[in-house]
């Protein structure tokens, strides 16, 4: 039984029972014998048969088990008389001790009408079901490397829960040449392993020993457990330092600074702990010199210079090093060093500074000495040859006056504007190997000599203005640079004066003398002003004082500022016109034409004609350049005899401005006179009209005139502003016929305007209608045909001119 498998259970359940009935009264004591782990389920025997009961009376007799145990693991089926396992049942877990070779569950069998009780013993057997277990997956043993053959060493055994043959049978080790293992078997029939030492260990040749002892159950198939064995090889002082060379020369330059390393000695020993640590020392071969002259750290083996070391004093140092360990019997090694001094060029060349001038004027003449320097060195021969040099990218030179003197002389001219201030380096050098070398630096400053001129950033200003701007509006900053220093930069900014027309520029601009920025001190209108061209100079406050200037070309821009003006056709009161046509007029005849003038610039001033209202758009025609309404076709009798015209006249400004005027036509049966005979307007009423303006003109020009004078006394020096005259009128008409109308006329009525103009086209005059300005009314002015291009440009200026006095003096 003892040789029972849990793989063997599904198969089949063996069970060995004994029966033994010992009849002590009316007890009795059945006994059964199952292997552990049993599956759940499985039938252990059949109580019915076994005690002699009838199994149709079980469940009326109430059979029931009373189990002597903590935890039910059987129970009996009542239809069937047969006890099954209940719950897997582990030997290990059921008998706690260890040395126990028999393992029992007891239990009691109830039944009633009439009770009876039966004793149950249930033996549980057995079975491999636990593989051995070291109680420490790893042991750590150390071993010192002095250790002879042979010695053993005791291990940790393993243990296996199971028992009889199911328990631990051998030990093995992993293969080793060091080590090997003897078993044991102590009283209680358990197996343990001793380790044996084969041959002696060295820890420089393996510090550490890994091993595996395995532990193998007596079970079928056999259980195995296993755990490492971690040998540490301890040191003994076996190894004495030893250093990397015996012997060490080492060339050192005189001079070296205190503190510089030498040279750094390395002794190793094999051994570990305190048998590796080294300790470094001079053995009594080494000179009190040498001593006092290096020193050596006692734990790393660095020689380090101690003193001041000089080639004329000792040129060779000997010493003996001793490298020994801090073992319990120390042992130790040693080298021997020589050291050789070279010689080295320790001395470096000076300069002094005997001489030196700054600061000093930019316009200093070349040729002229800036400094006297002297050079020197202590060392000889070569050592204590010197060069000395500048940059050669300095104005500057050096020249040899006497033995080590030199002389600072400028080579070129000097500009402060480039180069405010030069820093000038000497550098002596002396001839040894290595070269010494030293430098002083002097910082030399110049002082500055009006010698620029300002500059404008321009030589040509172009300023746009716009028309219509306000007085002191900021027009421009005119900027000039002087890059001379304190008051020889310091400009002052001027307009130079020029006169136009009477008028001094200073009065039209202002400029701030401090920065330059340029004024408007009136407002400027396109139509009487187009351009000024002066010149502004900048001028410095050095002495002598230099300057320049800049020529300043101001634009007027023109801005849409004037309506168009209908002058044609004539309207007597508000802005309807009536005109009378025959009916029967044919295709294309001119029924008339709308005339507007603008007095802004060209752009501004380009009219274009268009129809706001039409009541026949199929009847007339609107010439959109020239204001000429012609008929489309004839009349018929459909038509209306009344037509309404409503045009507008449009200039081409931004926003655009516009006028209109209204037309009514009626059309009549009756042949009418001609366009030019219909509106003629009898001389008589012309020259009574006009008679009549000139009479008023002349009172209130002489009255302006009075009070102008008066004004003019009171004032003493005021002087008046005269203005430009205003451009030619750009609208007329010209007939082949001659006039003797008066040649200048001031009119303030667009009626009257409108007769006469219409009264001078057919007489052959050339009739020009020119603004006051700033007023309301017209100059008239009535040209002969004859009369050239020239003389109608001069009748219009001379006209103008008055018109502008006239209106000076109403003002």
């Amino acid at each position: 039984m003892g040789n029972l498998t849990k793989a063997q259970l599904p198969r089949y359940v063996t069970f060995f029972l004994f029966f033994f009935v010992f009849l002590n009264g009316a007890n009795a004591v059945t006994h059964y014998s199952i292997p552990e782990e049993m599956e759940e389920g499985s039938v252990v025997a059949n109580l019915a048969t076994d005690l002699g009961l009838d199994v149709k009376t079980l469940s009326r007799r109430k059979m029931r088990l009373d189990i002597i145990s903590s935890k039910k693991y059987l129970d009996v089926n009542k239809e069937t008389g047969e006890l099954y396992i209940l719950e897997k049942m582990d030997r290990e877990y059921l008998c706690i001790s260890k040395t126990a070779t028999t393992c029992f569950i007891k239990m009691e069998v109830i039944l009633e009408d009439p009770v009876r009780i039966f004793n149950i013993e249930i033996e549980i057997v057995d079975i491999n079901d636990n593989a051995p277990q070291f109680r420490r997956d790893s042991i750590h043993l150390d071993i010192s490397e002095s250790t002879s053959a042979g010695e053993r060493f005791s291990l940790s055994n393993a243990v296996d829960p199971d028992i009889g043959a199911n328990s631990i049978k051998t030990y093995f080790l992993s293969e080793s040449e060091y080590f090997d293992i003897e078993i044991q078997t102590g009283r209680d029939s358990s197996k343990f392993a001793d380790l044996i030492l084969r041959r002696a260990l060295d820890r420089e040749t393996q510090a550490i020993h890994n091993l595996i002892l395995t532990a193998v159950d007596g079970g079928v198939p056999a259980r195995s457990g296993t755990a490492s064995i971690i040998v540490r090889v301890l040191d003994t002082n076996d190894n004495a330092p030893k250093f990397d060379k015996e012997t060490f020369k080492i060339n050192l330059m005189e001079n070296s600074p205190i503190g510089s390393l030498v040279v750094k000695l390395n002794a190793t020993d094999l051994d570990e702990g305190l048998n590796s640590d080294i300790v470094y020392s001079f053995s009594l071969y080494t000179s009190e010199k040498t001593q006092e002259t290096f020193s050596l750290n006692h734990d790393n083996g660095e020689i380090r210079v101690k003193d001041i070391i000089n080639y004329e004093d000792f040129r060779i140092y000997d010493m003996e090093v001793i490298a020994t360990d801090k073992g319990a019997n120390s042992l130790s090694g040693q080298c021997k060093v020589t050291i050789l001094i070279t010689d080295m060029n320790d001395n470096h060349p000076e300069i002094s500074i005997k001489s030196f001038k700054s600061p000093v004027k930019e316009d200093i003449a070349v040729g002229t000495v800036i400094a006297v320097v002297s050079v020197s060195d202590k060392d000889s021969g070569e050592n204590g040859q010197i060069d000395v040099y500048i940059s050669d990218k300095l104005p500057f030179i050096l020249r040899e006056s006497s033995d080590n003197y030199y002389e600072l002389v400028v080579s070129e001219p000097l500009d402060r504007e480039k180069v405010p201030e030069y820093d000038i380096t000497f550098t002596v050098t002396d001839r040894g190997t290595p070269p010494l070398s030293d430098n002083e630096t002097m910082t030399l400053e110049l002082l500055d000599v009006n010698d620029n001129v300002p500059q404008f950033s321009q030589s040509f200003y172009t300023i746009q203005v716009k028309e219509n701007n306000a007085p002191g509006e900021l027009l421009s900053s005119l900027t000039a640079h002087d890059p001379d220093l304190h008051e020889n930069q310091y400009l002052v900014y001027f307009i130079i004066e020029k006169e136009i027309v009477n008028t001094s520029m200073s009065m039209l601009f202002s400029i701030n003398p401090e920065n330059g920025n340029l004024y408007a001190l009136k407002t400027f209108d396109y139509e009487i002003e187009k351009e000024f061209l002066f010149h502004i100079e900048a001028r410095d406050s050095g002495v002598p004082p230099l300057s320049s200037n800049v020529t300043v070309h101001i634009i007027i821009m023109d801005q849409n500022d004037n309506t168009p003006l209908i002058v044609s056709p004539w309207r007597a009161h508000g802005s309807v016109v009536e005109e009378k046509i025959p009916r029967s007029t044919d295709k294309g005849t001119l029924i008339a034409k709308v005339i507007a003038i603008d007095t802004d610039s060209v752009h501004n001033s380009r009219i274009t004609y268009q129809f706001l209202q039409n009541t026949d758009a199929t009847l007339f025609s609107l010439d959109q350049y020239n204001g000429e309404i012609r008929t489309m076709r004839m009349f018929s009798y459909r038509d209306s005899r009344h037509q309404r015209l409503v045009v507008i006249a449009k200039d081409n400004g931004e926003p655009s401005l516009s006028a209109t005027v209204t037309i009514k036509l009626s059309t009549v049966e009756t042949a009418l006179k001609t366009y030019a005979d219909m509106t003629e307007i009898p001389e008589y009423d012309i020259f009574s009209d006009l008679n009549l303006y000139l009479v008023i003109g002349l009172g209130s020009v002489s009255f302006l005139l009075l009070i102008t004078i008066l004004v003019t006394i009171v004032l003493k020096c005021q002087k008046p502003k005269p203005s430009k005259a205003g451009p030619p009128c750009r609208n007329s008409v010209i007939s082949e016929r001659n006039s003797t109308i008066a040649d200048s006329t001031l009119v303030s009525n667009d009626a009257y305007w409108y007769s006469l103009f219409l009264a001078e086209t057919r007489k052959g005059k050339l009739v020009v209608r020119q603004p006051v300005p700033k007023g309301s009314r017209y100059f008239v002015s009535s040209i002969p045909r004859s009369t050239g291009l020239t003389e109608t440009s001069d009748s219009a200026a001379s006209t103008l001119q008055a018109s502008t006095t006239t209106s000076s003096s109403s003002s």
